[in-house]
């Protein structure tokens, strides 16, 4: 298992869906995850520590965890198939008992940014989907890659929401 952090989000340009990027604590590796509008959202309100006047829903299951004696002690993004991540949120209650759920990488994700829980990732999905940020010779572009992320704003993803509904409804 290796540690990944989120490195932030970023828009696919061909098809605007966006995605998670997570990296290893050396930064020498990038996973990239596509995900929905709405993980993507709630992920860069946490990093950007942007509050709501009401929970949102991953706010919500923070609340009920915690509620009920347990804590997220961390995830595992842990198999990929045809393009497909898989990931388990790990629970535990004040007597060491860990309860396994399945989830979907970006909700598990956007859980565990809000408790600071470690996100793990098996070697099976990095050698399957991960991108080398180490060589010299592309550090200009992943430092560039690295600034896009940075720059993306939660708003960029309501324009982007309006401008799909409005192709759709124009087809």
């Amino acid at each position: 298992m290796i540690e990944m952090k989120v490195m932030g989000i970023a828009l696919d340009t061909r098809t605007g869906s966006p995605i998670v990027v997570l990296h290893d604590i050396e930064n020498r590796r990038a996973l990239p995850i596509w995900i929905g509008s709405a993980e993507a959202s709630s992920i860069i309100r946490k990093i950007e520590n942007l509050g709501v006047a009401r929970p949102m829903t991953h706010d919500l299951l923070i609340s009920i965890i915690e509620k009920t004696g347990y804590k997220l002690n961390k995830i595992e993004i842990n198999d990929v198939e045809k393009e497909t991540y898989y990931a388990t949120i790990f629970l535990e209650d004040s007597e060491n008992k860990v309860i396994e759920i399945d989830s979907r990488p970006s909700d598990a994700i956007a859980l565990a940014i809000r408790v600071d829980a470690p996100i793990y990732v098996t070697s099976n999905v990095l050698a399957s989907g991960s991108v080398s940020t180490d060589s010299a010779k592309d550090e200009q572009e992943a430092q560039e890659f690295k600034n896009f992320i940075q720059s993306i704003k939660p708003s960029d993803f309501e324009k982007l929401m309006k401008e799909r509904d409005q192709y759709e409804s124009d087809q």
